[in-house]
């Protein structure tokens, strides 16, 4: 049998993996993927980069958005029975405010991945032509949508820390 301990360090470190793997996706969209664009000259060739870049990072973005959400829950499951009684008395209100923000980002995070990204990779995959006026308004949705992301997941981490203390 594997002791509660184990799982729940197992837990704390696959939460803490997760979300350095979705973090780094993100800024990696923003600062890597989507700048490289303008160093790209001809549009066919920018309209192939950004869609074998978002087939590499929607998953991933998605992927680990789901871990860290999962064991967030495992951890939020744990808490909840060493608290017992107590437990919305001493985390509801904070929890209550995480759990909001943690929403957004997930409601944002899966627009951007298949809501943007997805649908166009589809899009080029399908060989549908994509004009430069697309392409621009598909690089302006992704990186607005990036940084509303990644302020929304300061917060969610921020307000998850205090939750701890």
């Amino acid at each position: 049998m594997i002791p509660a301990s184990f799982n729940s360090m197992f837990n704390s470190w696959l939460h803490v993996i997760a979300l350095v793997a979705y973090l780094g996706a993100i800024l990696g969209l923003g600062i890597m993927l989507l700048p490289s664009l303008a160093s790209v000259e001809k549009h066919e060739d920018k309209v192939q980069f950004l869609a074998r870049g978002l087939k590499f990072y929607n998953p991933l973005q998605v992927g680990a958005l789901g871990l860290v959400l999962f064991s967030g829950a495992f951890e939020l499951t744990h808490l909840k029975a060493i608290y017992r009684e107590m437990f919305l008395k001493q985390l509801g209100y904070n929890l209550a405010i995480k759990l909001t923000f943690a929403f957004l980002l997930v409601f944002f995070s899966v627009y951007q991945a298949m809501g943007i990204g997805h649908r166009f990779v589809k899009r080029r995959e399908l060989g549908e032509s994509i004009t430069p006026t697309d392409l621009d308004s598909v690089v302006r949705r992704l990186s607005g949508a990036n940084w509303l992301i990644l302020f929304l997941a300061v917060i969610t981490i921020w307000l998850g820390l205090r939750l701890q203390a």
